[in-house]
């Protein structure tokens, strides 16, 4: 079976596979965010913070419990770090220093998990389990809240209420994340991945010295990282290491744990809004351009021209050679176009318009399908944009889902689509206007660019993944991508809060022939072509000065 061949197979198979969990777990979780009963343990945990998860909340309440629960995350996450060198199960490892403890602890608790540490050789068993993958679960339940607001948004009508965040962010936790990944870090056991609480011990020589290697708690927080689309390894390798990604079986498997909530979602909205087809037509959008991209990450990695590449059958570079190249592209896709960030390969060892691919996957707003209901509520608010574009095609007041698209809805959504390419192209122009962040680059030209345009489009997207070769455990850095983690996370949070508040309060307008009708698939294509022609404009001469000139240059 030849490479291309054997890539295409496992692209089928995992279409088949998400196709088969989309309406039981879709259904399931609009069942969950719908119930006005809660379990035994969800009302322990009421109780144990003092939360009443009955109590309706209005848009500007509903974004206080999200930012003071992660605000308290991130304190507790950084004093944690702080104080692990007094900690037990620390393996040895000194605590860590401020600027990468504010950095690490805004990245887990904004969904980010971008790391500018050696995971291995920084953080012991208590960060690691205690604080990171505490956060995994929270940080991904807090993104599915916020999209639920939204929904309600849009299925209630003369109402401010958006429901209750601390029932909908627990219920996350306890109905959806934690059962997921209990049955998935038992497959990643079952086929290799490592789960124990051992130190730091030998294994033999290696080129002249002593290799070590670390033990943990590797597949329960591999499960969730995926799972929740937090990407964040327990090794500098990521999924690329063994213990994390032990065969070819495990990167599929994880790479439906990255896809599956996200696409389910769709089938949540369209249930929650009281019409599936809304939903299947967000789908569609979503599964275009994913496919779309994973046809063309194939394309330029298996095509690039050369004898080295025709010999090896693709550009093998900074691939795992368990996985190959069509594995390799399928999860660098699926990666980037939602907010998970972990990697199998490295993106930088890409071909030039391979790593472009990348980056414009997550210059998308990471929308197709997005992280754990970022990438719905990120899917929602272009469908609004959409909706307007076509309403002033034909001089109508635009409508979506039975709601008016005014002038103060579309300045919420015109904001939230400005935050993060202001974030990225500010700080990217700062970076590379000083003399000091410029050091960090390993690379000059094109690609020396690209490094720092991809780390804070990474950061700013809330994906978390790198480019390589750019040190980025500089004060710098972790200063500048930490403030691109918080601004990028929570500033859109505050514009789709405030969307959904708008649109719960206003009465349903009922269809009429000039209606635009959103479950069609011209609706579809408008949606694609919006994204993709906002993105464009937005990110073209950024992308020009950096892959597009490599990759046409090779």
């Amino acid at each position: 079976m030849g490479p291309v061949l054997a890539g295409v197979l496992q692209l089928l198979a995992l279409i088949g596979a998400l196709a088969l969990a989309y309406i039981p777990l879709g259904n399931y979780m609009a069942k969950v965010y719908s119930s006005d009963k809660h379990w035994r343990v969800e009302k322990w945990i009421y109780k144990g913070i003092g939360a009443n998860p009955d109590a309706e909340m209005r848009w500007t309440a509903y974004l206080r419990g999200v930012l003071a629960f992660s605000a308290v995350g991130v304190l507790f996450l950084y004093l944690l770090q702080r104080l692990q060198g007094v900690l037990p199960g620390s393996l040895g490892f000194s605590s860590i220093d401020p600027d990468q403890a504010f950095n690490t602890a805004v990245s887990f608790v904004t969904n980010t998990n971008w790391q500018s540490y050696y995971g291995e050789q920084a953080m012991g068993h208590v960060v690691q389990t205690a604080g990171l993958a505490v956060q995994n679960f929270v940080s991904a339940a807090v993104g599915i809240a916020v999209a639920v607001a939204l929904v309600r948004g849009f299925a209630r009508s003369r109402t401010g209420e958006l429901g209750n965040f601390w029932s909908d962010m627990v219920r996350g936790v306890v109905r959806v994340l934690l059962p997921g990944a209990f049955v998935a870090a038992i497959v990643l056991v079952a086929c290799g991945a490592i789960q124990n609480f051992s130190g730091i011990h030998e294994v033999g020589q290696f080129m002249g010295g002593s290799q070590q290697w670390n033990g943990g708690a590797v597949a329960s927080q591999e499960a969730i990282k995926e799972l929740g689309t937090n990407g964040g390894g327990y090794f500098n390798a990521n999924s690329a290491h063994p213990f994390e990604n032990p065969t070819p079986f495990t990167n599929l498997f994880e790479i439906f744990l990255i896809l599956v909530i996200p696409f389910a979602l769709t089938r949540t909205f369209g249930v929650m809004v009281g019409s599936v087809k809304q939903g299947y037509a967000i789908l569609a959008t979503m599964a275009t351009i994913w496919i779309g991209f994973t046809a063309l990450m194939m394309w330029t990695e298996f095509a690039h021209h050369g004898p080295a590449f025709d010999i090896a059958g693709g550009a093998y570079e900074g691939k795992e050679v368990r996985f190959g190249v069509g594995a390799s592209s399928i999860f660098a896709t699926s990666t980037t176009l939602t907010s998970t960030g972990a990697v199998d390969s490295f993106h930088s060892s890409f071909t030039g318009l391979g790593g472009g691919i990348t980056m414009l996957g997550m210059m998308l707003g990471e929308i197709a399908p997005g992280g754990t209901g970022s990438g719905l509520y990120g899917m929602l608010i272009m469908a609004v944009i959409a909706v307007f574009i076509a309403g002033l095609m034909v001089g109508r007041t635009p409508e979506y889902l039975g709601k008016k698209i005014g002038a103060r809805e579309i300045k919420l959504a015109a904001c939230y689509i400005l935050i993060t390419p202001a974030l990225v192209l500010i700080f990217t122009a700062a970076a590379m206007a000083l003399p000091t962040p410029g050091n960090s680059m390993t690379n000059s030209g094109a690609h020396g660019f690209s490094e720092i345009l991809y780390a804070y489009t990474s950061a700013s997207n809330n994906n978390g993944s790198a480019f390589a070769g750019l040190n980025a455990d500089t004060q710098w850095f972790n200063s500048t991508l930490g403030l691109c983690m918080l601004f990028g996370r929570f500033l859109p949070m505050v514009f789709v809060l405030a969307l959904a508040g708008s649109l719960a309060e206003q009465k349903p307008v009922p269809a009429t022939a000039g209606t635009l009708r959103t479950e069609k698939p011209l609706f579809t294509g408008l949606l694609v072509g919006a994204i993709l022609i906002i993105t464009g404009l937005t990110y073209f001469p950024a992308l020009a000065l950096g892959p597009l000139a490599e990759g046409l240059a090779s």
